[in-house]
């Protein structure tokens, strides 16, 4: 008789704090401690009432958008982000393979290694508004600086992923291809790659989408792309148009998932 693949009886996790006297006074101290909290948030209950009927302004505008008036503003932003997105996603991507395969504990030397996880490490910890205000700052405004922007950070999202999965490759076939004496690239190339590329086609299209929707946020700062665009828009109070940026971005971000969906079934 074969042993059931899933337990058929339940049993409670186990406690990470095993004193229930602790556990009962932590609890007690979260819930304190979120009271004080909401205590220090200072509420302008004018100022919210006042902004009820903007929202519902802008709301009326987003049921009812305008694509006609400002569509030449619109198409120029829609295809800087465009531009913006395809080429930061492609040379992010590039640059990010050769980092993700040093930052592999198991591929790399260990200065090696960590060289590429500091890169990663910084990329990772400023967000892109930040980077987007001091690329700004250093070329000025336009879909330049938006385009450095979302490459710095593909960079640390697609390496460190890449990096990852290399770290959890089967070893049985890099060992296999490493015991018919094949160097180090060979390995690479016939061990490592087929394992990841599944996986690093289909990060880089979720990036493709990220990067889309993130080109929206840096151009509030002047990076650029459709961002700027809707930044005006909202500025000068006309929610029709603001409200008909929202619909195409949610339109092109919908297009991107059913399509990496899509590739992501044909990869399988």
């Amino acid at each position: 008789m074969s042993t059931p693949l899933y337990p058929t009886r339940w049993r409670r996790p186990p406690q990470i704090i095993h004193d229930r006297r602790w556990r009962i006074a932590l609890q007690i101290g979260v819930v304190v401690y979120l009271f004080l909290a909401l205590g220090t948030v200072d509420v302008n209950w004018a100022r919210v009432y006042a902004g009820l009927e903007r929202g519902q302004r802008f709301v009326m505008g987003f049921l009812q958008p305008d694509f006609t008036s400002r569509w030449r503003d619109i198409s120029q932003g829609l295809s800087e982000s465009l531009t913006m997105t395809l080429t930061s996603t492609v040379v992010g991507v590039a640059i990010s393979i050769p980092i993700g395969i040093g930052a592999a504990r198991n591929l790399a030397p260990r200065w090696v290694y960590y060289i590429c996880r500091s890169i990663i490490a910084v990329s990772r910890a400023l967000q892109e508004i930040i980077i987007a205000i001091f690329f700004v700052a250093m070329f000025g405004f336009g879909p330049f600086a938006g385009f450095l922007t979302l490459s710095f950070a593909t960079i640390g999202f697609i390496a460190k992923l890449l990096a990852d999965d290399i770290e959890e490759i089967d070893e049985a076939q890099a060992e296999a291809i490493r015991a018919t004496g094949a160097s180090w690239w060979q390995v690479v190339n016939y061990a490592v790659q087929p394992q990841v590329m599944p996986r690093l086609i289909g990060l880089s299209v979720y990036r493709l989408d990220i990067n889309f929707r993130e080109s929206a946020v840096i151009g509030i700062v002047g990076a650029g792309g459709i961002g700027a665009t809707l930044n005006t828009a909202i500025d000068r109070y006309e929610y029709d148009s603001a409200g008909a940026i929202l619909l195409i971005i949610i339109a092109v971000v919908m297009v991107t998932e059913y399509g990496s969906s899509y590739l992501r079934k044909f990869l399988q």
